[in-house]
């Protein structure tokens, strides 16, 4: 798996694939969850783009890295110094949960960079967002417990109810050998919970998709409506029977609607 070096010297993994001369996809992923975690979707995607996958700090194969907390700002750069090592100057970037809020600030800070914009399960920022107290609590409370306690926690806000228990733990096959340590989330929880992109929606120009689960517990749905209501001409698709990691709950549905997103977009 290739690394950058920050210059902070926090070494970012990264890794792609895919035809190295397709249109590139930069898939940005959630709290404490690693690269890893879009498995589902990759193949599909990579049919016909480079898909290219960052771990942030704190998760996965970065891990741990001095820099804590972990601003949204700090892991946008890491995001495109990521395309800068891979030669890529222009990506479709596609963030889910607080890999939005990332792609959010990558489209901000170098819209020039940035193919279309495709935000999922996401928010506009801690200020603006419309909050589920129950999962507040559930998060509050994960600190003592183990990577398969927090897991087993976290069901009832991250899948369907209809979606089955061997699909669930396929993805703890993934995500638990790369957990993130209690550290490394706190500091992602830390840097990215006063940042607030509400205001500076309107200013996206880009082609905008926000996709949402119909049954998101962790991020309710009307933070998508907010998002596409503020962003000119985003396209808004609520993905049925999905709660807050739809691609597992509905793999074969939100594989579709971004290979279309893509291909429309080209």
């Amino acid at each position: 798996m290739p690394v950058i070096e920050r210059p902070d010297t926090a070494r970012i993994a990264w890794e792609s694939d895919g035809p190295e001369d397709a249109p590139a996809v930069l898939l940005v992923m959630g709290l404490a969850y690693p690269a890893a975690m879009w498995f589902r979707l990759v193949p599909a995607l990579a049919e016909g783009h480079r898909v290219i996958r960052v771990d942030n700090r704190g998760a996965g194969r970065t891990g741990d890295v001095p820099g804590a907390p972990y601003t949204v700002g700090t892991m946008a750069a890491d995001c495109l110094a990521v395309l800068d090592a891979a030669g890529v100057d222009t990506a479709h970037v596609v963030g889910i949960s607080m890999g939005g809020l990332i792609a959010q600030e990558i489209v901000h800070t170098a819209p020039e960079r940035v193919r279309s914009l495709c935000l999922i399960a996401t928010h506009p920022g801690i200020p603006h967002a419309v909050l589920n107290p129950q999962a507040m609590a559930m998060l509050t409370q994960r600190g003592p417990m183990t990577p398969q306690e927090a897991a087993e926690a976290s069901i009832p806000f991250n899948y369907a109810p209809r979606t089955p228990r061997e699909r669930i733990e396929e993805d703890w096959a993934v995500r638990l050998p790369l957990a993130a340590t209690n550290r490394g989330n706190l500091a992602q929880v830390m840097g990215t919970s006063q940042w607030d992109g509400h205001d500076r929606l309107p200013g996206i120009t880009a082609p905008t998709l926000v996709v949402h689960g119909e049954l998101d517990a962790l991020v309710p749905p009307e933070n998508g409506r907010i998002i596409a209501r503020r962003i000119p001409g985003a396209e808004l698709v609520v993905v049925p029977d999905a709660n807050h990691v739809l691609m597992t709950d509905q793999p074969g549905h939100v594989s579709e609607v971004l290979v279309d997103w893509l291909d429309r977009n080209r």
